[in-house]
């Protein structure tokens, strides 16, 4: 089924990057040069560090940027403390973070945390109720009283109820790939942190529809959850100029494609077999040969390759009316290699907020 829906109307369209683990003081650097140069924000991932404090010295030092996880690990942390954890972020922001939940792999929430994972739907449903009722607690809307079937919280006393605040609309969002998943963000969420994997057909065919469907189910529309898109972004005025961060995607998209979930990415593109090829690759630790499967015809869907004056149009053009955030996945390792890029991706931010 394609999106028959109407584009998505609304604010401009903004251009963050995407931040991974660093140290506190380059965080406050990088959200600086950010703010300096005109982007929007900054969406931290949760890998081999918590986002936490990294948001926090960012926010310190770039009063004007917004913050967002991107996302943060949903099932290894009770309901209650990803909602004071926002709640405090929202405050001492001044309601510039957004918190990102996602539920990572099961592997990972097993084995590394130790947590239980499936079913991972029902739970992230439950989840995202529990983080919800919290907040409203929070704000003395109701009392905490949430009874699910995987978290109940009915406790908390006034001398453990955060501080009211002049930021209490706390907006949560969660990661979504499958159709189960999409239709409870349309439902419940107030966005959807999409898949770097992801081309311009899953975005009209299977994201959309599927948000739209759960977003009836509560009554209100696709425009009413945002979408925070990150995109494999390579500018660059000659091929070498673009090669280094080319093959940077071609490794990302490899990695992703080797998910066997994630299959249908390819398939839906005539490209069939490849994730197959790619998790045999990756289970043999032949990574040189995972990016080779990656043909330039499947950077055409999967990535936005330009010059960089024509980069603020190529983004424009495949996002336009669809998402409320673009988010640049490779450019923090280009500003570092390259700082005159920053100025260059600033220029872009701005273009595409006119555009």
């Amino acid at each position: 089924m394609s999106w028959k829906g109407q584009p998505v109307q609304g604010s401009p369209v903004k251009l963050d990057v995407m931040v991974g683990p660093r140290t506190w003081a380059r965080s406050a650097e990088l959200a600086r040069a950010l703010e300096r140069y005109g982007l929007s924000g900054m969406v931290f991932t949760e890998t081999s560090q918590t986002p936490w404090m990294n948001i926090a010295a960012a926010a310190m030092a770039a009063p004007g940027l917004e913050f967002a996880t991107g996302i943060s690990v949903a099932f290894t942390r009770s309901p209650m403390v990803s909602a004071a954890v926002a709640w405090e972020l929202a405050e001492n922001t001044r309601g510039r973070f957004r918190l990102g939940l996602g539920s990572q792999v099961r592997a990972h929430i097993e084995r590394r945390y130790g947590m239980p994972y499936e079913p991972a739907a029902a739970r992230m449903r439950d989840y995202l109720g529990a983080v919800k009722a919290c907040l409203r607690a929070f704000r003395g809307a109701e009392r905490l009283n949430h009874q699910g079937r995987f978290y109940q919280l009915s406790l908390l006393p006034s001398a453990w109820t955060p501080p009211r605040h002049d930021y209490e609309d706390v907006r949560v969002d969660i990661a979504a790939v499958g159709p189960i998943m999409t239709r409870l963000a349309g439902e419940l969420a107030d966005g959807v942190h999409v898949h770097p994997l992801h081309s311009a057909h899953y975005l009209q065919r299977r994201l959309l529809p599927s948000i739209a469907t759960g977003a009836a189910a509560a009554g209100r529309g696709v425009e009413d959850v945002d979408l925070i898109i990150p995109v494999f972004a390579v500018p660059g005025d000659s091929p070498e100029e673009r090669a280094p961060m080319l093959a940077r995607a071609k490794a990302q998209i490899a990695f992703y494609g080797s998910t066997r979930n994630y299959a249908f990415q390819f398939e839906d593109l005539g490209f069939d077999g490849v994730s197959g090829r790619l998790n045999e690759r990756l289970k043999a630790g032949d990574l040189a040969g995972m990016a080779q499967e990656i043909t330039d015809e499947m950077i055409e869907h999967y990535a936005v390759v330009a010059r960089w004056d024509e980069m603020s149009d190529a983004l424009a053009d495949r996002y336009r009316g669809t998402a409320k955030r673009i988010v640049l996945y490779l450019a923090a390792e280009g500003f570092e290699e390259d700082p005159k890029t920053m100025g260059r991706w600033g220029e872009i931010a701005r273009a595409i907020r006119q555009a």
